[in-house]
């Protein structure tokens, strides 16, 4: 939720201290809630300022400037790691969802392409498995393939 303005807040003090509207009527006017005008009064008497109080910061990121260096080498190392590879080659106690945040935020996107349906005109490759009901070869995934990219456009 936004802070009210520096500004709103002066005229509602200012006319509070008139004292020629109720606070009802006041709340109606600017725009705001009586309880907001309750705080706002307390808040100049106890610390003599009606200013915002400064917003909280949540807790620090875990991906530090060091560990984002390390990410981008390990990308540019191997730019199709998946983020599970990467993680596990990262060795730090965060998520893969903290990681594939940092690699947007540095600008680099993952290029995800998954196994859809079949055309419809014609089959997009051919059966590799021989009749029978046997396996495809463990070596090539079936499910999807993914790369990192960087977002960044060339020159």
């Amino acid at each position: 939720m936004k802070t009210y303005s520096y500004d709103l807040r002066e005229r509602v003090v200012r006319a509070c201290d008139a004292g020629t509207h109720s606070r009802q009527a006041l709340a109606q006017l600017f725009g705001v809630s009586t309880a907001w005008i309750r705080r706002l009064l307390q808040r100049r008497r106890e610390t003599g300022s009606f200013a915002a109080k400064p917003r909280g910061g949540g807790p620090a990121t875990k991906m530090t400037p060091e560990r984002c260096t390390r990410l981008l080498g390990l990308v540019s190392e191997q730019p199709d790691a998946t983020l599970a590879e990467l993680h596990g080659r990262l060795g730090v106690a965060v998520h893969r969802s903290t990681l594939a945040r940092t690699l947007v935020r540095l600008g680099w996107t993952v290029k995800k392409k998954s196994c859809g349906r079949p055309n419809r005109i014609a089959p997009t490759s051919a059966i590799s498995a021989p009749a029978g009901g046997a396996e495809p070869a463990a070596s090539i995934r079936t499910a999807s393939s993914s790369s990192m990219r960087s977002g960044r456009t060339r020159p």
